[in-house]
Protein backbone atom coordinates (compact mmCIF):
# COMPACT_ATOMS: atom_id res chain seq x y z
CA UNK A 1 0.00 0.00 0.00
CA UNK A 2 1.79 3.36 -1.02
CA UNK A 3 1.96 6.47 1.46
CA UNK A 4 1.10 9.48 0.44
CA UNK A 5 4.90 10.19 -0.08
CA UNK A 6 4.82 8.10 -2.52
CA UNK A 7 1.89 9.09 -4.54
CA UNK A 8 3.20 12.47 -4.96
CA UNK A 9 1.02 14.25 -2.67
CA UNK A 10 2.37 18.24 -2.11
CA UNK A 11 3.64 18.48 0.72
CA UNK A 12 1.73 19.79 3.69
CA UNK A 13 1.26 23.29 4.43
CA UNK A 14 3.16 25.22 7.62
CA UNK A 15 1.41 26.20 10.87
CA UNK A 16 -0.93 29.08 10.51
CA UNK A 17 0.47 30.68 13.35
CA UNK A 18 3.99 30.83 11.70
CA UNK A 19 2.69 32.80 8.41
CA UNK A 20 0.53 35.03 10.50
CA UNK A 21 3.96 35.82 12.31
CA UNK A 22 5.95 36.50 9.31
CA UNK A 23 3.05 38.82 8.06
CA UNK A 24 3.43 41.31 10.45
CA UNK A 25 7.06 41.10 11.00
CA UNK A 26 6.96 42.12 7.24
CA UNK A 27 4.63 44.71 7.51
CA UNK A 28 6.65 46.38 10.52
CA UNK A 29 9.76 46.60 8.92
CA UNK A 30 7.64 48.91 5.80
CA UNK A 31 6.19 51.14 8.51
CA UNK A 32 9.85 51.75 9.66
CA UNK A 33 11.37 51.74 6.83
CA UNK A 34 8.78 54.48 6.03
CA UNK A 35 9.44 56.51 9.56
CA UNK A 36 12.86 56.65 8.74
CA UNK A 37 12.50 58.33 5.27
CA UNK A 38 10.02 60.59 6.52
CA UNK A 39 12.15 61.99 9.97
CA UNK A 40 15.01 62.09 7.44
CA UNK A 41 13.33 63.99 5.27
CA UNK A 42 12.11 66.41 7.35
CA UNK A 43 15.31 66.84 9.58
CA UNK A 44 13.91 65.91 12.80
CA UNK A 45 16.73 63.11 12.93
CA UNK A 46 18.96 64.97 15.79
CA UNK A 47 22.64 65.31 14.36
CA UNK A 48 21.51 64.92 11.17
CA UNK A 49 21.01 68.93 10.58
CA UNK A 50 24.25 69.51 11.94
CA UNK A 51 26.47 66.59 10.61
CA UNK A 52 25.75 67.04 7.06
CA UNK A 53 24.24 63.22 6.59
CA UNK A 54 22.08 62.74 3.54
CA UNK A 55 18.80 61.40 3.33
CA UNK A 56 16.71 60.42 0.56
CA UNK A 57 16.05 63.69 -1.61
CA UNK A 58 12.34 64.93 -1.85
CA UNK A 59 10.45 66.51 -4.33
CA UNK A 60 10.80 70.34 -5.58
CA UNK A 61 12.51 72.31 -7.60
CA UNK A 62 16.16 74.26 -6.56
CA UNK A 63 17.36 77.55 -6.63
CA UNK A 64 20.82 78.87 -5.99
CA UNK A 65 22.01 81.03 -3.04
CA UNK A 66 22.28 84.58 -4.50
CA UNK A 67 24.22 87.22 -3.50
CA UNK A 68 22.11 90.80 -3.53
CA UNK A 69 20.58 93.75 -1.53
CA UNK A 70 17.73 93.62 0.17
CA UNK A 71 15.33 96.49 0.82
CA UNK A 72 12.82 96.57 3.05
CA UNK A 73 9.24 98.46 2.23
CA UNK A 74 6.65 99.48 3.95
CA UNK A 75 3.16 100.86 2.41
CA UNK A 76 0.92 103.45 4.53
CA UNK A 77 -2.06 104.93 3.47
CA UNK A 78 -2.62 108.88 2.15
CA UNK A 79 -5.29 110.97 1.20
CA UNK A 80 -4.68 112.32 -2.78
CA UNK A 81 -5.38 116.36 -2.77
CA UNK A 82 -4.55 119.85 -3.11
CA UNK A 83 -3.58 120.36 0.61
CA UNK A 84 -4.93 122.21 3.57
CA UNK A 85 -7.43 124.91 2.52
CA UNK A 86 -5.96 128.34 3.55
CA UNK A 87 -8.00 131.95 4.14
CA UNK A 88 -7.09 134.55 1.61
CA UNK A 89 -5.49 137.21 3.24
CA UNK A 90 -8.41 139.42 1.74
CA UNK A 91 -7.34 143.41 3.32
CA UNK A 92 -10.51 145.09 1.64
CA UNK A 93 -13.64 146.13 3.95
CA UNK A 94 -17.21 146.13 2.85
CA UNK A 95 -19.80 143.78 1.13
CA UNK A 96 -19.06 140.86 -1.16
CA UNK A 97 -21.19 141.11 -3.86
CA UNK A 98 -19.80 138.14 -6.19
CA UNK A 99 -17.20 134.79 -5.27
CA UNK A 100 -15.64 132.43 -7.63
CA UNK A 101 -16.70 128.58 -8.29
CA UNK A 102 -15.18 125.99 -5.98
CA UNK A 103 -12.17 124.80 -7.64
CA UNK A 104 -11.20 127.06 -10.21
CA UNK A 105 -7.90 128.08 -10.79
CA UNK A 106 -7.28 131.59 -10.59
CA UNK A 107 -3.64 132.83 -12.08
CA UNK A 108 -1.87 136.46 -11.89
CA UNK A 109 -4.37 139.31 -13.23
CA UNK A 110 -7.35 137.56 -12.34
CA UNK A 111 -10.22 138.33 -9.98
CA UNK A 112 -10.48 136.29 -6.71
CA UNK A 113 -13.72 137.99 -5.57
CA UNK A 114 -15.33 141.08 -5.88
CA UNK A 115 -15.95 143.62 -2.79
CA UNK A 116 -18.69 147.04 -3.13
CA UNK A 117 -18.58 145.43 -6.61
CA UNK A 118 -14.85 146.10 -7.17
CA UNK A 119 -12.41 143.32 -8.13
CA UNK A 120 -9.60 141.90 -5.67
CA UNK A 121 -7.26 141.20 -7.76
CA UNK A 122 -4.32 138.24 -7.48
CA UNK A 123 -0.79 139.21 -7.75
CA UNK A 124 2.48 136.79 -7.56
CA UNK A 125 5.01 137.40 -4.68
CA UNK A 126 5.61 136.75 -1.09
CA UNK A 127 5.59 139.97 0.53
CA UNK A 128 2.04 141.13 1.43
CA UNK A 129 -0.04 144.18 0.71
CA UNK A 130 0.58 146.05 3.87
CA UNK A 131 -0.09 149.95 2.26
CA UNK A 132 -1.33 152.06 -0.22
CA UNK A 133 1.00 152.74 -3.39
CA UNK A 134 0.40 156.07 -5.43
CA UNK A 135 2.41 159.23 -6.36
CA UNK A 136 1.24 160.79 -2.86
CA UNK A 137 0.17 157.40 -1.29
CA UNK A 138 2.62 157.79 1.81
CA UNK A 139 3.22 161.58 2.21
CA UNK A 140 2.18 162.77 5.66
CA UNK A 141 1.03 166.54 6.41
CA UNK A 142 1.02 166.51 10.12
CA UNK A 143 4.07 168.61 9.86
CA UNK A 144 2.47 171.92 8.93
CA UNK A 145 3.57 173.31 5.79
CA UNK A 146 6.55 170.40 5.53
CA UNK A 147 5.57 169.25 1.94
CA UNK A 148 5.65 173.16 0.48
CA UNK A 149 8.99 173.18 2.34
CA UNK A 150 10.52 170.23 0.91
CA UNK A 151 9.43 171.03 -2.85
CA UNK A 152 11.07 174.37 -2.61
CA UNK A 153 13.80 172.69 -1.20
CA UNK A 154 13.73 174.78 2.08
CA UNK A 155 16.93 173.74 3.76
CA UNK A 156 16.02 175.65 7.13
CA UNK A 157 13.28 173.73 8.40
CA UNK A 158 13.98 172.08 11.87
CA UNK A 159 13.49 168.77 13.21
CA UNK A 160 13.22 170.12 17.03
CA UNK A 161 12.36 173.21 18.93
CA UNK A 162 16.56 174.23 19.16
CA UNK A 163 15.72 176.23 16.05
CA UNK A 164 19.18 173.85 14.51
CA UNK A 165 19.33 173.08 10.52
CA UNK A 166 18.54 169.42 10.42
CA UNK A 167 21.67 167.73 8.72
CA UNK A 168 21.68 167.48 5.02
CA UNK A 169 20.35 163.62 4.06
CA UNK A 170 18.26 163.31 7.44
CA UNK A 171 15.33 161.57 7.04
CA UNK A 172 11.73 163.72 7.29
CA UNK A 173 8.81 162.47 9.06
CA UNK A 174 7.29 161.89 5.86
CA UNK A 175 10.31 160.49 4.02
CA UNK A 176 12.35 157.41 4.67
CA UNK A 177 12.67 157.73 8.13
CA UNK A 178 8.96 157.36 8.99
CA UNK A 179 9.56 153.58 8.29
CA UNK A 180 6.68 153.58 5.48
CA UNK A 181 10.10 153.76 2.96
CA UNK A 182 8.54 157.36 1.28
CA UNK A 183 10.55 160.24 -0.17
CA UNK A 184 8.61 163.45 -0.63
CA UNK A 185 5.52 161.71 -1.10
CA UNK A 186 7.07 158.89 -3.54
CA UNK A 187 6.73 155.04 -1.90
CA UNK A 188 9.80 153.05 -1.96
CA UNK A 189 10.71 149.47 -0.72
CA UNK A 190 10.03 145.96 -2.07
CA UNK A 191 7.04 145.80 -1.93
CA UNK A 192 6.79 148.80 -4.88
CA UNK A 193 9.64 146.84 -6.42
CA UNK A 194 7.15 143.42 -6.04
CA UNK A 195 3.94 144.73 -7.47
CA UNK A 196 6.14 146.95 -10.52
CA UNK A 197 7.64 143.64 -11.24
CA UNK A 198 3.53 142.33 -11.41
CA UNK A 199 2.38 144.91 -13.31
CA UNK A 200 4.93 144.62 -16.28
CA UNK A 201 4.20 141.02 -15.88
CA UNK A 202 0.38 142.00 -17.18
CA UNK A 203 1.85 143.87 -20.48
CA UNK A 204 1.73 147.46 -18.60
CA UNK A 205 4.89 149.03 -19.25
CA UNK A 206 6.49 152.57 -19.55
CA UNK A 207 8.65 152.29 -16.23
CA UNK A 208 11.20 150.96 -14.67
CA UNK A 209 11.00 148.38 -12.37
CA UNK A 210 12.48 149.55 -9.69
CA UNK A 211 12.13 150.12 -5.86
CA UNK A 212 10.45 153.41 -6.36
CA UNK A 213 6.70 154.04 -7.53
CA UNK A 214 7.31 157.41 -9.92
CA UNK A 215 4.25 159.27 -12.12
CA UNK A 216 5.65 156.70 -15.09
CA UNK A 217 4.13 154.20 -12.68
CA UNK A 218 0.87 155.67 -12.18
CA UNK A 219 0.44 156.11 -15.41
CA UNK A 220 0.73 152.19 -16.08
CA UNK A 221 -1.39 151.64 -13.36
CA UNK A 222 -4.17 153.97 -14.75
CA UNK A 223 -3.84 151.94 -17.70
CA UNK A 224 -4.40 148.63 -15.66
CA UNK A 225 -7.07 150.01 -13.98
CA UNK A 226 -9.15 150.95 -17.07
CA UNK A 227 -8.87 147.45 -18.18
CA UNK A 228 -10.72 146.10 -14.65
CA UNK A 229 -13.22 148.98 -15.06
CA UNK A 230 -12.00 151.02 -12.12
CA UNK A 231 -11.57 154.75 -11.28
CA UNK A 232 -8.07 156.08 -13.01
CA UNK A 233 -6.88 156.88 -10.31
CA UNK A 234 -3.11 155.80 -10.51
CA UNK A 235 -3.26 154.69 -6.83
CA UNK A 236 -3.31 151.13 -5.66
CA UNK A 237 -5.29 150.21 -2.64
CA UNK A 238 -4.25 148.07 0.48
CA UNK A 239 -7.51 146.16 -0.25
CA UNK A 240 -7.48 145.71 -4.29
CA UNK A 241 -4.95 143.10 -4.42
CA UNK A 242 -3.41 139.97 -2.62
CA UNK A 243 -0.26 137.95 -3.22
CA UNK A 244 0.68 134.37 -2.86
CA UNK A 245 3.73 132.83 -4.41
CA UNK A 246 1.52 131.32 -7.84
CA UNK A 247 -1.42 130.36 -8.98
CA UNK A 248 -4.12 129.24 -6.47
CA UNK A 249 -7.34 126.97 -6.72
CA UNK A 250 -9.93 128.63 -4.73
CA UNK A 251 -11.23 127.17 -1.88
CA UNK A 252 -14.67 127.08 0.35
CA UNK A 253 -15.96 130.39 0.66
CA UNK A 254 -16.54 131.25 4.37
CA UNK A 255 -19.84 134.31 3.86
CA UNK A 256 -22.40 134.52 1.45
CA UNK A 257 -23.27 137.18 -1.05
CA UNK A 258 -24.03 140.33 0.60
CA UNK A 259 -22.20 139.29 3.83
CA UNK A 260 -19.61 141.62 4.85
CA UNK A 261 -16.00 140.61 4.61
CA UNK A 262 -14.32 138.86 6.81
CA UNK A 263 -10.92 136.89 7.83
CA UNK A 264 -12.26 133.53 6.17
CA UNK A 265 -14.08 135.17 3.57
CA UNK A 266 -12.64 132.53 0.73
CA UNK A 267 -9.86 129.78 1.50
CA UNK A 268 -7.34 128.49 -1.24
CA UNK A 269 -4.57 126.27 -1.80
CA UNK A 270 -2.04 125.31 -4.17
CA UNK A 271 -3.02 124.15 -7.77
CA UNK A 272 -0.80 121.19 -7.66
CA UNK A 273 -2.32 117.86 -6.47
CA UNK A 274 -0.38 116.11 -3.54
CA UNK A 275 -0.74 113.38 -0.88
CA UNK A 276 -1.01 113.87 2.95
CA UNK A 277 0.35 111.15 4.92
CA UNK A 278 -0.87 110.82 8.97
CA UNK A 279 2.26 108.76 9.71
CA UNK A 280 2.88 107.30 12.71
CA UNK A 281 4.69 109.35 15.43
CA UNK A 282 6.84 106.32 16.17
CA UNK A 283 7.95 105.25 12.99
CA UNK A 284 7.92 108.30 10.91
CA UNK A 285 11.86 108.41 10.65
CA UNK A 286 11.50 107.88 6.58
CA UNK A 287 9.80 111.13 6.63
CA UNK A 288 12.79 112.91 6.21
CA UNK A 289 12.13 116.58 3.83
CA UNK A 290 13.62 114.84 0.18
CA UNK A 291 13.06 111.20 0.80
CA UNK A 292 11.99 109.17 -2.44
CA UNK A 293 8.42 107.59 -2.04
CA UNK A 294 6.21 105.90 -4.81
CA UNK A 295 2.58 106.76 -4.43
CA UNK A 296 0.12 103.85 -5.62
CA UNK A 297 -3.39 105.05 -7.16
CA UNK A 298 -6.57 103.58 -7.19
CA UNK A 299 -5.89 102.71 -10.76
CA UNK A 300 -3.27 100.29 -9.95
CA UNK A 301 -0.68 102.61 -11.35
CA UNK A 302 1.79 104.34 -9.56
CA UNK A 303 3.84 107.34 -9.42
CA UNK A 304 7.00 108.75 -7.81
CA UNK A 305 6.41 111.32 -5.14
CA UNK A 306 8.60 113.16 -2.67
CA UNK A 307 8.45 114.18 1.06
CA UNK A 308 7.84 118.16 0.81
CA UNK A 309 7.34 118.50 4.77
CA UNK A 310 6.48 116.73 8.03
CA UNK A 311 4.45 118.36 10.52
CA UNK A 312 6.07 119.17 14.19
CA UNK A 313 3.23 118.46 16.36
CA UNK A 314 2.10 115.13 17.16
CA UNK A 315 -1.98 114.80 17.17
CA UNK A 316 -4.26 111.93 18.59
CA UNK A 317 -6.47 110.40 15.83
CA UNK A 318 -9.89 110.99 16.04
CA UNK A 319 -12.04 108.09 17.94
CA UNK A 320 -13.60 106.09 15.14
CA UNK A 321 -10.92 107.10 12.74
CA UNK A 322 -9.10 104.91 10.16
CA UNK A 323 -5.91 103.57 12.77
CA UNK A 324 -8.35 100.87 14.01
CA UNK A 325 -8.52 103.13 17.02
CA UNK A 326 -4.44 102.31 18.51
CA UNK A 327 -5.18 106.06 19.66
CA UNK A 328 -1.35 106.47 18.69
CA UNK A 329 -0.42 109.91 17.75
CA UNK A 330 0.45 110.93 13.87
CA UNK A 331 1.99 113.75 12.23
CA UNK A 332 0.96 115.18 9.04
CA UNK A 333 3.50 114.26 5.92
CA UNK A 334 2.86 115.84 2.93
CA UNK A 335 4.34 114.29 -0.55
CA UNK A 336 4.70 116.39 -3.94
CA UNK A 337 4.02 114.92 -6.96
CA UNK A 338 5.81 116.35 -9.81
CA UNK A 339 4.52 114.15 -12.89
CA UNK A 340 0.98 115.83 -12.28
CA UNK A 341 -0.31 114.31 -15.87
CA UNK A 342 0.74 111.16 -14.53
CA UNK A 343 -2.27 111.56 -12.09
CA UNK A 344 -4.75 111.93 -14.17
CA UNK A 345 -7.94 113.32 -13.98
CA UNK A 346 -8.15 112.92 -10.41
CA UNK A 347 -8.58 115.63 -7.46
CA UNK A 348 -9.15 113.34 -4.06
CA UNK A 349 -8.95 110.13 -3.54
CA UNK A 350 -7.32 107.27 -0.95
CA UNK A 351 -4.19 106.49 -2.06
CA UNK A 352 -0.80 104.16 -1.06
CA UNK A 353 2.60 105.03 0.00
CA UNK A 354 5.58 103.02 -0.03
CA UNK A 355 8.79 104.01 1.56
CA UNK A 356 12.15 102.20 1.91
CA UNK A 357 12.61 101.26 5.70
CA UNK A 358 16.03 98.94 6.09
CA UNK A 359 18.18 97.60 3.39
CA UNK A 360 20.99 94.88 3.79
CA UNK A 361 23.67 95.06 0.33
CA UNK A 362 25.70 92.41 -0.67
CA UNK A 363 24.17 89.74 1.81
CA UNK A 364 23.16 85.94 0.69
CA UNK A 365 19.67 85.32 0.00
CA UNK A 366 17.24 82.51 -0.61
CA UNK A 367 13.41 82.71 -1.58
CA UNK A 368 11.53 82.51 2.03
CA UNK A 369 9.88 79.30 0.51
CA UNK A 370 12.82 77.38 0.98
CA UNK A 371 12.88 77.94 4.65
CA UNK A 372 12.58 74.95 6.60
CA UNK A 373 11.69 74.70 10.50
CA UNK A 374 14.36 72.33 12.06
CA UNK A 375 12.85 70.27 14.90
CA UNK A 376 15.83 71.13 17.45
CA UNK A 377 14.70 75.03 16.60
CA UNK A 378 15.65 77.83 14.26
CA UNK A 379 15.84 77.68 10.57
CA UNK A 380 17.22 75.52 7.74
CA UNK A 381 17.80 74.65 4.16
CA UNK A 382 17.93 71.20 2.06
CA UNK A 383 20.15 70.88 -0.10
CA UNK A 384 19.82 69.04 -3.87
CA UNK A 385 21.29 66.11 -2.33
CA UNK A 386 18.66 65.99 0.50
CA UNK A 387 21.39 67.42 3.24
CA UNK A 388 19.95 69.72 5.87
CA UNK A 389 21.98 72.75 7.12
CA UNK A 390 21.19 75.22 9.82
CA UNK A 391 21.25 78.73 8.98
CA UNK A 392 20.53 82.43 10.70
CA UNK A 393 17.96 84.51 8.83
CA UNK A 394 18.20 88.24 8.88
CA UNK A 395 16.38 90.72 6.37
CA UNK A 396 13.16 89.59 4.44
CA UNK A 397 12.76 91.36 1.87
CA UNK A 398 10.78 91.17 -1.57
CA UNK A 399 9.72 87.78 -1.29
CA UNK A 400 13.29 86.89 -0.14
CA UNK A 401 15.16 86.43 3.22
CA UNK A 402 19.23 86.98 4.32
CA UNK A 403 20.23 83.99 5.33
CA UNK A 404 24.15 83.42 6.45
CA UNK A 405 25.73 80.24 8.43
CA UNK A 406 29.06 78.64 8.15
CA UNK A 407 27.57 75.78 5.65
CA UNK A 408 26.20 78.26 3.42
CA UNK A 409 27.95 79.70 -0.20
CA UNK A 410 26.82 81.64 -2.90
CA UNK A 411 25.84 79.36 -5.70
CA UNK A 412 24.58 76.73 -3.56
CA UNK A 413 21.76 74.80 -5.00
CA UNK A 414 18.49 74.64 -2.45
CA UNK A 415 15.38 73.05 -2.64
CA UNK A 416 11.97 74.43 -2.52
CA UNK A 417 9.93 72.02 -0.47
CA UNK A 418 6.60 71.60 -2.88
Amino acid sequence: MQTEHERGAAPAPPPRGRRGRRTVLVASALVIVAAVAVVGALGLGGDGAEDGSSAPPRSGSTVPVTRATLTERTTVDGQLGYGTEIPLPVKSTGTVTWLPAEGRTVERGGTLLRVDDRPVVLLYGTLPMYRDLGPTAGTRQDAGTEGDAQDKGDQGRTDDTSGAPAPSGSPTPGGAGAGAGETGGTPRGMDVLQFESNLAALGYTGFAVDEKFTDLTARAVKRWQASLGLPQTGTVGVGDVVYSAGKVRIGHAGVRLGSAVTEDVLTYTGTSRKVVVNASAAEDSWAVRGAAVTVGLPDGKSVKGEVASVGKKATAPEEGGGDGGSGAPTVPVTITIKDQKAVGRLESAPVTVEYVGRERADVLTVPVAALVALAEGGHGLETADGRFVAVKTGLFADGRVEVSGSAVREGMKVRIPE
